[in-house]
């Protein structure tokens, strides 16, 4: 047996449980006295605690009282006696990305993602593990695949959903035909029910709590007869399970059960064989109904994934990926087996069997992680709907779609039809969703573009919910097929279990949890699905900010549409770096909710909703989360729902500190072009460069601008890239090419990117011109959110650059974050002016720029391996492909890393930030460097990874232009 008990140890910034901030908060009757008295874990009564645990991935909102953050099973006890003495309800909380409104509540939310997050032990001989409910499903499948093993059930949130929340909601995943539900592979667990009573479940009456034998053997004909028989039933209480001729099984009996009659301390779950091999059949539809009538006729061969989506729910994605297909309806069918070959001839059987429009097999690993991220992020993509609303009376809502009939299940031989009928249910209430899901199981999930703010909106979201129950029940279905009741469709299981049943629900409730405390208005005597929506208390008109939000709202500008974006499926919580993506760099360093993503759109939604965070924009709370996001537009897209949190953090600082003294960084690197210029004017570049070198005047000039004590100051170049231009020969006199930028870094900090592009460019017979003195993209006034003055900069450069926009004249920007900053936050600012529009359309990159203007030019051989990182604005909102490209036919071999460098321009030089800073360049940047073979040319086109590169590795980090003009130069020596 391995064990793997021992704690892994905390990541950066997680707060320690005598953390004065974690106790901070008002106590009204010293509950947090209490709870602090009798608990090791910390305890948390803060506003922040409270914002970020107001919502999950539902339509709901509840407000809690604390968040504790338990230590271990007695840390649970402890807080269910105080809790019990008082009255006050407990809510049980994994990652909080359930879809029902499961993981809300108004009492004490315990949060088991902090402490109670490991993997206990792993038999791979038994093929069993023991786990702490907080431990995310891919940390117990890492610490498995050593033995060949995986835990079968495998949600789309699987890289940051809990085993808890997994058994509290008897979730599934793509892999359940294969390998079942969450309840399938339980064996046994150790639980706290609302008396405080512990009990080991498995199977067998041992453990069950005084009654519950006794009422289900009162009732053993309701329960034989009150069950439809389908694979996906996780609606109400699994009280079937217990009937004499299945077991009767507690374990399975208790999955489900949403956190209403005990709380989770252990589990014991069975592992299954992860296939050696697997391969992916794609099958091509006409339709959606072909494609789910065609699913469960493969159900014979033995696959493991049956999958279904429709061309709505890709929209180009897939096909970006060039891997689809042709079709309007897709299955994705797994197959495994001891080889490759063995995979992709059982995949080969299938698509030989079936009745297909068009069809293909991925085998390589690359291309079936393309298609899954496609249906990994259908959660996040299906909650926005291209075009507007059929018929919605919400303004902005057109575009938003949300859940609440996210996984209805049916008999997989009705899907078919079901989907016919479900269709006709939407176009007949006005209404559109983008299904997809398991089709082999007869579940489908979508997001429906409901108007949850207006009255006539909720009336309606009411009316279809209550005619889709009963077209669920008319095809034999389950109201929910994975996700749990919650508040969602628990007040409509009558029409699923009749009375009756639910009433014996209720009273097996009542024998495990007789005061009613362990998260009440679920499942059993629900609150109304129409209550405690979280969109109730917002502002009704569009908030005045200075960004445009174009794609948020029903005209554009509703900074609420576009706070709302997040839906909370927590794809900014994973802990392991993304492959090749960026987000969220902050959270990954500390561990801490309010560093993600996520919590930190939360927070902006309470502080608009004004209930918690009662200060607007000057709240502490909401500057202090937003204080170490790196604004590295990760999240741009790698979101699933396009959460831009670089932009909304900026347009928070704009109001934070309107009329009021800013922080001294501000000043310093905020207003950087303004002093690097009046530098280049004075040419005093030498002079600040050796007082720089002179400590104590080093030391006391960072301490003055805000800057990190830890960190050098970059030396500014002698003679800056203009003044080189100036008396560089001319060639004659013809139009130009190309407007090359010189940015702020480029001009002042690192010409030789400059004069390489220079020398690159016109190799390949571009004439070059530079734009008129004082043009800049406001980068550093934006991400400092100095939005007034970012306008007034922009004005003025495109006052400056009306020339140039006349004549259509491509603009080469070599540094990353300003050419994005050109692309989107320039249009943001000033949406109105027809010439911002034509200044982000004529921004190219250095590769584009060769690849689209001098097409058939060919880069000179570098013939060596590359290291480094793709600049995260770049990735974010430029693109690489144009790069990549050229890196190829430039003999430039190898990928570059994803992530952040964690300087990102002011963030790692602000003081307080220099540890963030290096924990997120350690995570892939850094590695990926000393990893490298001694040969590798470390490629970084931004100048502050090559910042970082220097500071912290002592690495010279070279932009691609620089690569291509070194190369140039070798071959006309060569030729000499």
């Amino acid at each position: 047996m391995s064990d793997l008990g021992s704690d892994p140890g905390s990541r950066l910034g997680r707060a320690p449980d005598s953390d004065p901030t974690r106790a901070s908060g008002s106590d009204p009757g010293g509950l947090g006295r209490e709870l602090r008295a009798a608990v090791r874990g910390p305890v948390d009564l803060s506003v922040t605690a409270r914002a970020l645990h107001t919502m999950d991935a539902s339509n709901y909102r509840r407000v809690p009282a604390a968040v504790v953050a338990p230590h271990d099973a007695d840390d649970v006890a402890a807080v269910l006696d105080v809790c019990r003495r008082r009255g006050v309800p407990v809510v049980a909380r994994g990652a909080g990305t359930s879809i029902a409104g499961q993981a809300t509540g108004t009492g004490v939310v315990l949060d088991f993602t902090r402490r109670m997050n490991r993997v206990v032990s792993l038999d791979p001989e038994a093929r069993t593990a023991v786990v702490q409910p907080g431990v995310v499903l891919d940390d117990l499948r890492a610490a498995a695949a050593p033995y060949g093993l995986t835990f079968g059930p495998d949600p789309s949130t699987h890289s940051r959903c809990t085993l808890g929340g997994m058994i509290g909601n008897n979730s599934c995943g793509s892999h359940s035909v294969a390998w079942g539900t969450t309840a399938d592979n339980v064996r046994s667990l150790s639980v706290i029910d609302g008396q405080g009573d512990t009990r080991r479940l498995g199977q067998g009456w041992t453990g069950a709590p005084d009654g519950l034998r006794a009422l289900v053997e009162g009732h053993l004909a309701l329960l034989r007869t009150g069950y439809p028989d389908l694979p996906r039933r996780i609606s109400g209480y699994a009280l079937d399970a217990l009937l004499p001729e299945r077991g009767p099984d507690l374990a399975r009996a208790f999955c489900g059960s949403e956190g209403t009659l005990g709380l989770l301390t252990e589990a014991a779950v069975r592992l299954v064989e992860a296939p050696r091999a697997r391969a992916l059949a794609v099958l091509g539809y006409t339709d959606e109904s072909a494609a789910a009538e065609a699913a469960a006729g493969l159900l014979p061969y033995g696959p493991l994934t049956v999958e279904g989506m429709a061309a709505d729910l890709v929209r180009g994605a897939g096909a970006r990926e060039n891997v689809l297909p042709r079709g309007g309806a897709w299955l994705f069918v797994e197959t495994g087996g001891d080889s490759p070959a063995e995979a992709r001839a059982r995949a080969d059987t299938i698509v030989r069997a079936a009745d297909v429009l068009d069809a293909v097999v991925v085998d390589d690993p690359a291309g079936q992680r393309a298609l899954w991220r496609v249906r990994e992020d259908a959660s996040g993509t299906a909650t926005r709907i291209p075009g507007p609303a059929q018929d919605s009376p919400g303004a902005g809502q057109g575009a938003e779609a949300w859940p609440g009939w996210e996984d209805c299940a049916v008999p997989p031989a009705r899907l078919g039809a079901y989907l016919r009928d479900f269709r006709a249910l939407l176009a007949g209430h006005g209404l559109r969703g983008t299904p997809y899901g398991h089709f082999g199981d007869g579940c489908v999930h979508v997001r429906i573009d409901f108007d949850l703010i207006t009255p006539e909106g909720v009336a309606r979201f009411r009316r279809f919910s209550e005619e889709l129950a009963d077209l669920v029940v008319a095809h034999g279905g389950s109201l929910s097929g994975e996700h749990g009741d919650g508040q969602a469709r628990a007040e409509l299981l009558p029409k699923m279990y009749g009375p009756e049943l639910v009433a014996l629900f209720a009273r097996v409730k009542d024998v495990w949890d007789p005061a009613g405390l362990l998260n009440p208005g679920m499942l059993v005597r629900p609150a109304p699905l129409d209550t405690n929506l979280r969109f109730a208390p917002l502002p009704r008109e569009p908030v005045d900010v200075a960004f445009g939000y174009p794609s948020d709202g029903a005209d554009g500008g509703d900074f609420s549409a576009a706070v709302r974006r997040c839906v909370g499926v927590a794809k900014c919580r994973t802990a392991a770096a993304p492959a090749g993506g960026v987000m969220c760099p902050s959270f990954r360093a500390t561990g801490e909710e309010e560093h993600s993503t996520r919590g930190r759109a939360r927070l902006l939604h309470e502080m608009l909703a004004g209930e918690v965070v009662t200060d607007g924009w000057r709240s502490t709370e909401v500057r202090d989360a937003l204080d170490l996001c790196l604004s590295c537009k990760g999240c741009r897209s790698d979101c699933p729902v396009g959460v831009d949190m670089a932009t909304y953090k900026a347009e928070f600082l704009y109001h934070h500190y309107e009329g009021r003294r800013r922080p001294a960084a501000h000043y310093a690197m905020g207003w950087l072009p303004r002093w690097l210029r009046a530098v280049a004017a004075t040419r005093t570049a030498p002079l600040v460069n050796a007082l720089a070198r002179v400590g104590p005047l080093a030391a006391l000039g960072k301490r003055l601008g805000g800057i990190a004590p830890e960190r050098a100051l970059p030396a500014v170049a002698p003679r800056t890239l203009r003044q080189w231009w100036r008396r560089r020969p001319k060639g004659g006199a013809g139009p130009a090419s190309v407007v090359l930028w010189p940015d702020t870094f480029t001009d002042h900090l690192s010409p030789s990117v400059g004069r390489a592009a220079v020398r690159v460019l016109e190799d390949a017979g571009l004439s070059v011109t530079l734009p008129p003195r004082g043009v800049c993209c406001g980068l550093t006034y934006v991400s400092t959110g100095q939005l007034d003055r970012a306008r007034a900069v922009l004005r003025a450069t495109l006052d400056r650059m009306a020339p140039l926009l006349a004549a259509g004249t491509p603009v080469v920007v070599l540094e990353p974050s300003c050419a994005a900053a050109l692309r989107t936050d320039l249009v943001e600012l000033l949406g109105d002016d027809p010439r911002a529009h034509r200044l982000a359309a004529s921004v190219r990159t250095f590769a584009q720029a060769l690849e689209e203007l001098a097409p058939q030019w060919s880069p000179p051989h570098v013939g060596r391996p590359a290291v480094g990182q793709t600049h995260c604005h770049q990735h974010a909102v430029l693109g690489d492909a144009a790069e990549r490209r050229l890196r190829a036919k430039a003999g430039i071999e190898g990928e570059l890393s994803g992530g952040c460098c964690g300087l990102a321009g002011n963030f790692g030089f602000e003081k307080g930030h220099y540890e963030v800073s290096v924990t997120c360049a350690e995570e892939q940047l850094l590695p990926a460097v000393r990893r490298a073979p001694g040969d590798a040319v470390v490629l970084a086109d931004g100048f502050s990874c090559r910042t970082q590169l220097g500071q912290l590795a002592g690495v010279r980090g070279w932009h691609l232009a620089e690569i291509l003009a070194g190369a140039l130069e070798r071959e006309a020596g060569a030729g000499r």
